[in-house]
């Protein structure tokens, strides 16, 4: 296997002194291409940390991040030009949909292939065919303002996966979702990472899709570990999802 991404030694801390909080300690992994990985934990483990982290955008304090076996993050040093590299290499969802309010749903899903260079006319036939297979094709025309919290979420997928990148970080993405369009986004990521290659790391508290995953990552007061199903009963953590 080829591996997409690695962190090593991740590290992010705020503040000095006393004072300082540790969200990440001394966090390595690795994730294969074609490999969907489950990252679990309770609220204020770290996870969103190192998600933001590897996805160029809330650099660690020190560690390094690999993607594609390019070095592109020293600690807070930048190896590469950030903004054109997640572009094109990393897909991203997110808890709020951060779409664009004067962009129809399919042109928030096509804006993002244009800036990439892709044909208006290529981007606007695979926005289409993401936001249908997604359920919400039908509102295509509409403005984020006339979306529920569920459509615009669901967009925001489409969006993620609209340059078929290398690498798809999400970060709650079935938190607006109802049990079927969940489920639906979450084989969707395992069909992107095993049919496309891409790797796809997921921080969810949806015990109901685990299944998907290829691997489960356990993070606790900013550690990061290998875990199973039965570890994560032990710690609490299904249990806090199947009763949330």
């Amino acid at each position: 296997m080829t591996t997409a991404i690695e962190g090593r030694s991740l590290t992010k801390t705020y503040g000095s002194g006393n004072t300082a909080v540790h969200a990440m300690r001394d966090v390595s992994f690795t994730i294969d291409k074609g490999e969907v990985v489950a990252l679990l934990g309770p609220s204020g483990a770290g996870k969103s940390t190192l998600l933001t982290a590897v996805g160029l955008i809330n650099p660690p304090t020190s560690g390094t991040v690999l993607i594609g076996e390019k070095v592109v993050l020293e600690g807070e040093r930048e190896l590469v030009e950030v903004q054109a590299f997640r572009r094109k290499y990393i897909g991203f969802v997110f808890q709020k949909a951060n779409l664009i309010p004067f962009l129809t749903a399919v042109e928030n899903v096509q804006l993002a292939m244009e800036i990439n260079d892709i044909s208006s006319r290529e981007a606007r036939a695979r926005a289409m065919e993401l936001l249908a297979y997604l359920g919400v094709g039908e509102r295509a025309s509409n403005y984020p303002a006339a979306l529920s919290g569920g459509q615009q979420q669901r967009i925001a997928v489409a969006r993620a996966l609209a340059n078929k990148p290398e690498l798809i970080l999400a970060d709650e993405p079935t938190a607006a979702l109802d049990s079927e369009r969940g489920r639906q986004v979450m084989d969707l990521f395992a069909k992107v990472a095993h049919d496309q290659g891409a790797a796809v790391m997921v921080v969810t508290h949806d015990h109901r899709a685990l299944d998907v995953f290829d691997r489960l990552l356990l993070m606790e007061d900013g550690l990061l570990e290998q875990s199973t199903p039965e570890r994560l009963r032990h710690f609490g953590v299904l249990e806090a999802a199947e009763h949330a």
